[in-house]
């Protein structure tokens, strides 16, 4: 499936307590994912999880991090949607 390793990555670092752009990603998607059945834990984090997504990308990618950011939701999106297909 589309997308699946961003899944797996993000997992693990959520159960790690690693704040990644992976485990972000999942909290963003963290909704979605979780009707469609997939336990997604909480991180503790005051900032809305989209904002520390993109500045950690930032910080990571400089002035690509829009684009990372953008590719990364469309990514976690196409897994969701893949996911839904197969539930159906």
């Amino acid at each position: 499936m589309p997308g699946v390793e961003l899944v797996e990555k993000g997992l693990a670092d959520i159960r790690s307590e690693r704040v990644t752009e992976f485990a972000l990603l999942l909290q963003v998607a963290g909704p979605r994912l979780r009707a469609l059945g997939i336990e997604i834990p909480r991180l503790a984090l005051t900032l809305p999880f989209e904002h520390r997504l993109y500045e950690l990308l930032e910080e990571k990618c400089g002035a690509d991090a829009h684009s990372q950011y953008n590719a990364l939701i469309r990514r976690i999106v196409s897994f969701a949607r893949a996911l839904e297909s197969r539930q159906r």
